[in-house]
């Protein structure tokens, strides 16, 4: 399942690959840091991603996943 949002191709990523697209200037480890506490400390975000069965683990991200996250944080 692969739908546009505006530019953004919504669509299965790997953690790393959305968090990377977030945050292209730094490292890969860094990236996801990040992406991490974004979602952790958004309490709304976590709470709708839990719903849809994300869990902290995961390396996949659906693409309901991803475009809950570009919802509430934009487009990457």
């Amino acid at each position: 399942m692969n739908y546009k949002e505006d530019s953004f191709l919504i669509r299965t990523y790997t953690k790393a690959e959305l968090a990377h697209l977030y945050n292209p200037h730094v490292c890969l480890k860094v990236a996801l840091q990040i992406l991490r506490r974004w979602i952790i400390y958004n309490l709304p975000l976590l709470h709708e991603l839990e719903q849809e069965g994300y869990r902290a683990r995961n390396r996949l991200l659906s693409p309901k996943q991803v475009a809950t996250i570009i919802h509430f944080l934009g487009e990457p």
